[in-house]
């Protein structure tokens, strides 16, 4: 009776004083059916695929060269096409692999940032979807759309053009929701695009991918706090590791921390229940 009492005085207490109560973890292969998010190993670089039985999503395409494996992955789990294709924003380490992918797959819709970038893989990128006949839309207002029972929420910077690094901070943002889980891809936003969201969002996210390779920048710990993740995913490599405190910081605040450095990252979710595990295979 006296250990009953204590636990309840526990629980009311962290309800009193803000925190929530976090359900107990399940492994991933107690999930139900919903969406599956493959987090590629891909280096210091950004490739996130989201798919549903019928539907996919992919955000960023890392590197040059690393289209081949995106395309592969998508072979051995049956998907046939891409309902939607974000590029969060022109550096090399996101649109690299965007122009295999679209010429390699059936791509319905592909949505951009405002920013042009002058390299090479930026070149290839445009060349392909005038080859293919595609036009992206440049976001430059919030815009959602729905697969599935999973709505996209693409949000894009309030700014036309940031004092410093403005191509990190004109990254698109997007929020993915099924059920009663929010889900969270940064690109590669930095402190002032990360200050800029968190005033216009009070939402928590059960999922986040971390902004900007796990780099430690100020507005790294309001974010955390106020996401409250469960998992967090940080895209690094080995020769440009992610920073210990990134790790530290996103822990403190109660998520379990992935590297892809380490392997390839497989996250899924019912709409209420979502879990992770590194890829096996690797």
């Amino acid at each position: 009776m006296k250990r009953f009492l204590c636990i309840i005085m526990a629980v009311l207490m962290a309800v009193m004083s803000g925190c929530a109560v976090k359900t107990e973890k399940i492994g991933i292969d107690e999930i139900g059916d919903g969406l599956t998010i493959y987090c590629f190993k891909a280096g210091k670089a950004d490739a996130h695929l989201i798919y549903g039985d019928d539907w996919a999503v992919l955000i960023d395409c890392g590197e040059k060269g690393f289209g081949k494996h995106i395309v592969a992955y998508m072979e051995d789990n049956g998907i046939e096409k891409l309902d939607c294709l974000i590029i969060t924003h022109f550096d090399k380490d996101h649109v690299g692999g965007a122009a295999k992918v679209l010429r390699d797959c059936e791509v319905g819709r592909v949505i951009q940032n405002d920013r042009s970038k002058v390299s090479e893989e930026y070149d290839e990128y445009l060349e392909t979807l005038a080859n293919k006949g595609i036009t992206a839309e440049t976001v430059t207002e919030r815009t959602s759309f729905t697969l599935g029972e999973t709505e996209f929420t693409v949000d894009p910077p309030a700014q036309e053009s940031y004092e410093k690094n403005d191509s990190n901070n004109a990254s698109l943002i997007t929020e993915v929701t099924l059920g009663e889980v929010n889900m969270l891809f940064t690109g590669d936003a930095e402190n002032k695009r990360l200050a800029e969201y968190g005033q216009t969002n009070d939402k928590t996210y059960r999922f986040v991918k971390v902004p900007y390779h796990g780099h430690w920048q100020k507005e790294l710990t309001p974010f955390a706090e106020k996401v409250k993740a469960d998992i967090a995913v940080i895209t690094s490599s080995d020769q440009e590791p992610e920073d210990k405190e990134s790790v530290v910081l996103f822990e403190k605040f109660g998520a379990e921390v992935f590297c892809t450095r380490t392997a390839g990252v497989t996250v899924k979710c019912d709409g209420k229940n979502i879990a992770a595990e590194y890829d096996k295979s690797e």
